[in-house]
């Protein structure tokens, strides 16, 4: 701005310096405009500098103003503006009038309006008016007042004597209503204020009266009253009623050509009129009014009237009220002059009346004088021109006096030359007709003025590059100022076609460009002076949309969001916004909870869209000088709207059609529509589908069931969901009849070997069709019985019995009601009653596949043995020993169940190294069969199971001891073990791996050596057999730091689990004087509990030395100061070991070797037998045992568990064993799985329970599968003994197991 400011001085300092041949140049143009140097004053021009002003009116009461009486006062305006200001004079009726001599008149200060008090008698005030307005430069005045005073319109008090009309004779009831403020309106009514009806025969015509065409004897009556209503004034006037008395001719009959009985029988007559009179009528109306022609007619039969034009068509907006005896024609132009007519006609003949319509018109203004400014010496012409029907004539006054001395051209033109400054005036021009008066005004103003510039200085503009821009320099002075325009960097004024300079000074530079920057300089003179101001001109940077919103479609409910990323003029960022419109309309963001609508960073986001919000989405990227948009469609999706209308057509006793109207689709079109029903007799309230049509469809044909009153509605579904269900339709009532289904889903099933059961689905209750539905049955034995066997029910169940076992029946179930039978039934064909199969499979062998499956093959039975449907075979096994020991026992039992006729199933699951018997029955519907013998067979060896622990005993720099214990499950006889070890520092590569062999079954503690200092290794220890290595388990171990050392963590006894980095001296004994004693198969091991670590879990292991088997028992209760080891075998050798969870992870704090009682020590108690006291309380035990059992088997029977197999032995019925034809295998272990929670190991993790029977894998040799119809599906059966459970192979810890 200091750069700007200077710059203008300099430049003002350059012209002042150039006068000389400015003032040279500007005074040879102004003596070429000397001619009219006329100008309008601005208004900005007033606040440089006191310039006098003629007086103008600014505002005056209507030319025609009512004083209504219920006004409390009357306000007559003239206001009028001039410097000096003006003063106000009034004339009434052209005589000079001063309203502030009348006490009840109120004047405005400082103004010529006065206000009329309503003092009751203001009569005298009703005349013209007119206010003039003067100062020393001249007079205007206004407009003629007329000011009305209404008085109250009355009908004069008269007696109407009574009007008598023979029938059939016209009449004319006359209003004559009294003068009044217009409009007027009349109303013909009773004295009751019942109007007169109106027709083709009676009707009020425009001046009021009540005309009769021909009256009837019905028009006889008392009290014709004429109302006259002025509602200006709010004011009703009512006429002294009339009588009408109508004589009766006998036989008068209007439609009859003549009347010929009676002796005051009359003929019937042409049409006459009854307005207007004459044959032609002269009409002038006002252009803008209402056209109104009319013309009312007697006559017998009653005439018709039509209009037509003479001279040319009947306007479109003509219109023909009261019956057609009126041509209306509204705002009426030059266009209606013409010749109009009525024709009254009627069957004896027609009357005519022509009308000649001339529109005339008020004065209007072709071209009135204009104020202006002169100055000196100029010469002034004012025009007054007007235009009107009948032509105007044209006064002019000056000062609000007639015109003198001054010629007026004929075209009504002055003409003032060489005017001084005392030629300044107000000149008036009037125009007038019989229609009315216009005036007009003209200040003339004479004075010269040196240039004043209206626009400030060093103001500062900026333009959009390519967008025009305007530099303001309003000057204002007499003579009118030259304006030229400079810039900075140019030596001679703009000019050519890219700029162009206004009137008022101006500059206007079109289609800008960057190079359009800098400072102008507007210069002004004329005769009187020179003047100059600075504009500072910016070109910037369009703005523009350059990420534009996108059309996007969501779902009704969700998020819609419009992007708009916008680019923008650096020097326009304080006033940049980023608005959003929708259709047209800015969106305005309130933030409230309700609120939907979020903008952030030009992002528009729309939460939980509606239907309404669907439109189009403008973004407004805008700047203080231009701004750019871009719209985009949101389209909502939504499920369609109901349908709507439903209605029913085509009615039939069992269908009827029903029709609809879709609701909107919501952008997504409909694909169907679903017919729903209701009926009130069996569900009311519920409705079902009934029918579904394609979404092109608006109708359905409906079948309906008998019996049913019906309603209907209808969903339409689209591509996002269904709609809600459309409002429900009519009822519709159907007859009953005889049903038109037989039941379904007819069942034969045989519980016992002599009878059917049949069963079926009963009839819906809608599908009976009518009352008392039943069902007949019909059977017969196929092959052997042609008649049938009948019976009728009212239950869907019947039962056949005294039949042969599983012979072949034939049956047809119909249904019945009291219409009639429903159609014919099909018949089903079943079987009586199964029974079980008579014979065992033959030459059952087997197949050994791999350790853990074999093949078992059978001979089938043959079908005359099964006695039924042939369900399938069962396999059962069970495990008698493993080769690993001598012992036999009893084990769990499994079983697998193979569906249809085959001779061959594989078996899963076994165990390797172990002896197995199993057995194979067939079995139908009604159970198993008898088993085949037991065939024994034997497993091959395995590989074993992983180790069941492996630890770090102890480490130091550059080896780590290894502790373990052998596999729980050794699935043959152990070889030895495989140790693997590798290095695995924190990086991706991991270290050789060493491979090392231990033959000696003894060693369980391994010390590796050649180990890195301060390295982490990972060791994988494997058990093996001459099959092969199992799986391995791993530990980790990390070396020391040189000169680092670190104790054996294992106690000097063989421990289960070695602790790394935590001495024994941290452990607090919590166990005291810990001993043990052996029997035959049991050992007790007993403490003394200390007063340290009472809250310490408290596990024991037992090995068998000869077997080299760890087992471990569930947590110990120390409180009870000893624990019994029970299953040992007698007379083996046992070590023994108390451990501690707590105690530095699993240190065992007791160890002992312990040796069972053989079966010597057994002699010793043997004539203990023989004792009288010794087998009572035998017998007692026994039967305590007894009871015991039996009290089991009933709780058991309540609810209890039970495998499958022994249900199958206690209850081989029908229903406990049956299988169909299509059940697959099925596969239940009744062993005793591992509780379903889980339990806690040695070192603290929870181990979930895990069942080790799986079946995946293994398949039938034929086709890779376990049956032959591509699926294996068995029934896996078996049971355990509750008890610790084996050490499952965790390297975290030990599980508790049992001998």
């Amino acid at each position: 701005m200091g750069f700007a400011t200077c710059f203008s001085c300099k430049m003002m300092k350059m012209l002042w310096n150039a006068g000389v041949s400015f003032s040279f140049s500007l005074s040879a143009t102004l003596c070429l405009l000397n001619w009219t140097a006329a100008l309008d004053i601005p208004l900005e021009a007033l606040g440089h500098t006191n310039i006098e002003q003629l007086p103008t009116i600014t505002e005056q009461s209507p030319t025609s103003q009512v004083a209504f009486p219920f006004d409390e006062k009357f306000p007559i305006k003239c206001e009028a503006k001039g410097n000096p200001h003006p003063e106000f004079k009034w004339t009434k009726d052209g005589q000079p009038f001063d309203p502030s001599n009348d006490p009840r008149v109120t004047m405005v200060e400082n103004s010529g309006t006065f206000i009329i008090g309503n003092s009751g008698n203001i009569s005298e005030f009703q005349g013209v008016y007119r206010c003039s307005a003067t100062n020393k430069l001249g007079t205007a005045i206004s407009e003629e007042i007329e000011i009305i005073i209404p008085t109250i319109p009355k009908f004069p008090k008269e007696k109407n004597p009574p009007i008598t009309v023979e029938e059939g004779n016209a009449v004319v009831l006359q209003c004559n209503p009294p003068k009044g403020i217009p409009p007027l309106k009349i109303h013909w009514m009773t004295i009751s204020l019942q109007h007169i009806d109106q027709d083709e025969r009676v009707s009020v015509g425009l001046n009021g009266d009540l005309y009769f065409s021909n009256v009837l004897e019905k028009d006889s009556r008392r009290d014709y009253c004429c109302f006259a209503a002025f509602p200006r004034i709010r004011t009703i006037v009512q006429k002294t009623p009339m009588t009408l008395i109508v004589n009766r001719i006998q036989s008068f009959n209007d439609t009859e050509s003549s009347v010929t009985s009676g002796a005051n029988s009359i003929l019937q007559r042409r049409p006459k009129l009854l307005t207007p009179s004459g044959g032609h009528s002269t009409i002038n109306i006002v252009k803008g009014n209402v056209l109104q022609l009319e013309c009312i007619a007697e006559g017998l039969p009653t005439p018709k009237i039509e209009w037509t034009r003479l001279d040319g068509e009947l306007p479109k907006r003509a219109a023909f009220p009261n019956q057609g005896k009126l041509l209306k024609i509204s705002e009426v132009t030059e266009a209606e002059n013409g010749l109009y007519q009525c024709n009254a006609a009627n069957a004896l003949g027609k009357v005519l009346h022509n009308f000649q319509v001339t529109v005339e018109e008020p004065p209007r203004w072709l071209s009135k004088p204009e104020s202006m400014i002169y100055t000196i010496g100029a010469d002034v012409t004012l025009d007054c021109k007007a235009a009107g029907k009948p032509e105007p004539t044209i006064q002019w006054k000056v000062n609000g006096v007639p015109l003198r001395n001054v010629p007026v051209s004929i075209d009504n033109q002055i003409v003032r030359r060489n005017v001084k400054k005392t030629d300044s005036a107000v000149y008036q021009c009037e125009a007038s007709n019989k229609h009315g008066t216009i005036l007009a005004s003209a200040n003339i103003l004479v004075m010269n003025l040196p240039p004043m510039l209206l626009t400030d200085n060093n103001l500062e503009y900026a333009a959009v590059e390519g967008k025009d821009v305007l530099l303001d320099c309003k000057v204002f002075g007499s003579p009118h100022p030259v304006v030229e325009w400079d810039r900075e960097d140019s030596a001679s004024p703009v000019q050519g076609p890219k700029y162009f300079i206004y009137e008022n000074g101006s500059l206007n530079i079109k289609n800008t460009i960057k190079e359009d920057s800098g400072l102008y300089t507007c210069l002004t003179g004329n005769t009187e002076g020179k003047a100059a101001i600075t504009a500072i001109l910016d070109i910037r940077d369009a703005t523009q949309i350059v990420e534009p919103p996108e059309n996007i479609k969501v779902l009704r409910g969700s998020t819609a969001q419009f992007t708009c990323g916008a680019k923008y003029d650096s020097a326009s960022a304080n006033d940049f916004q980023v608005s959003w419109n929708k259709d047209n309309e800015e969106i305005t963001f309130i933030h409230t909870d309700n609120s939907r609508f979020y903008v952030e960073d030009g992002v528009l986001q729309i939460i939980n869209v509606s239907s309404e919000d669907q439109g189009n989405y403008t973004c407004v990227a805008s700047t203080a000088l231009d701004q750019a948009q871009e719209t985009a469609a949101l389209i909502v999706l939504d499920v369609p709207d109901p349908p709507e209308d439903l209605k029913l057509s085509e009615p039939k006793n069992t269908s009827v059609r029903l029709n609809w109207t879709p609701g909107n689709s919501h952008n997504k079109p409909i694909t169907e529509f679903i017919v729903e029903y209701e009926e009130s007799r069996w569900k009311p309230g519920d409705w079902h589908e009934l029918v579904r049509v394609a979404g092109n469809h608006t109708s359905a044909l409906l079948k309906l069931h008998g019996h049913v009153d019906y309603q209907f509605r209808v969903s339409a579904v689209n591509e996002i969901g269904r709609s809600q269900p459309s409002d429900p339709s009519d009822r519709y009532k159907t007859l009953p009849r005889a049903p038109e289904n037989n039941p379904g889903g007819i069942v034969m099933e045989g519980n016992l070997p002599n009878e059917i059961h049949i069963k079926w689905e009963p009839l819906k209750p809608i599908e009976q069709n009518g009352p008392g539905l039943e069902y007949k049955v019909s059977w017969r034995r196929k092959g052997v019985e042609d008649n049938w066997n009948e019976e009728i029910v009212k239950r869907h169940s019947f039962f056949i019995r005294n039949t042969p076992t599983f012979e072949p029946y034939e049956i047809q179930i119909q249904a019945i009601n009291h219409l009639g039978f429903g159609p014919e039934p099909k018949v089903v064909t079943g079987f009586s009653g199964e029974d079980f199969p008579e014979s065992a499979p033959q030459n059952v062998a087997v197949e050994i596949m791999n350790s853990t499956v074999i093949k078992v093959n059978w001979l089938r039975v043959p079908q005359e043995n099964i006695r039924g449907h042939l369900g399938g075979y069962r396999v059962h096994w069970w495990k008698v020993r493993s080769l690993l020991e001598e012992k036999r026992g009893h084990s769990e039992k499994h079983s697998l169940t193979f569906p249809g006729d085959r001779n061959h199933g594989m078996v899963p699951g076994l165990k390797p190294f172990s002896e197995y018997s199993l057995i194979v029955m067939a079995f139908n519907g009604r159970g198993n069969g008898p088993a085949s013998a037991p065939f024994t067979f034997k497993t091959p060896e395995g590989v074993p199971e992983h180790p069941a622990l492996l630890r770090v005993a102890s480490f130091n720099k550059d080896s780590i001891t290894l502790l373990w214990v052998p596999p729980l499950e050794q699935n043959g006889i152990l070889t030895g073990h495989m140790l693997q070890y590798q290095l695995i520092n924190d990086t991706e590569e991991l270290g050789n791996l060493h491979n090392i062999t231990i033959s000696d079954l003894t060693v369980t503690r391994w010390k590796v050596g050649g180990l890195e200092a301060s390295s982490k290794y990972k060791f994988y220890m494997s058990a093996c057999t001459r099959v092969g290595c199992g799986k391995p388990i791993t530990e980790e171990g990390i070396t020391t730091m040189e000169g680092g050392h670190t104790p054996d963590l294992s106690i000097p006894t063989t421990t289960l689990s070695p602790v790394a980095n935590v001495s024994l001296s941290s452990i607090e004994p919590a166990l005291l004087n810990i001993s043990s004693s052996v029997s035959d198969t049991k050992a007790n091991i007993s403490w003394i509990t200390g007063m340290a670590q009472k809250e310490s879990e408290f596990y024991i292991a037992y090995m068998n030395n000869r077997k080299g088997n760890w087992k471990i028992s569930e947590a110990v209760n120390i409180s009870q100061n000893f624990h019994i080891i029970e299953g040992l075998d007698p007379g083996s050798e046992y070590t023994i070991r108390l451990m501690t969870k707590n105690w530095v992870d699993n240190t065992s704090i007791f160890e002992d070797v312990v040796e069972t009682r053989g079966k010597a020590y057994a002699g010793i108690y043997d004539g203990i037998s023989t004792q009288g006291w010794f087998i009572g309380v035998m017998c007692a035990v026994a039967l305590l045992t007894l009871i015991m059992l039996i009290a089991c088997f009933v709780q058991r029977n309540k609810g209890g568990k039970y495998s499958v197999k022994e249900k199958e032995d206690l209850h081989p019925d029908l229903e406990s064993q049956g299988i169909n034809e299509d059940t697959f295998c099925e596969y239940s272990d009744n062993d005793e799985k591992p509780l379903k929670g889980s339990l806690e190991s040695l070192d603290g993790e929870m181990k979930a329970a895990e069942s080790g029977d799986s079946l995946a894998g293994y398949a039938d040799e034929e086709h890779d599968q376990f049956n032959e119809d591509g699926s294996f599906i068995g029934e896996y059966a078996a049971h355990r003994n509750k008890g610790p459970v084996g050490v499952n192979g965790n390297s975290k810890g030990l599980h508790p197991v049992t001998a």
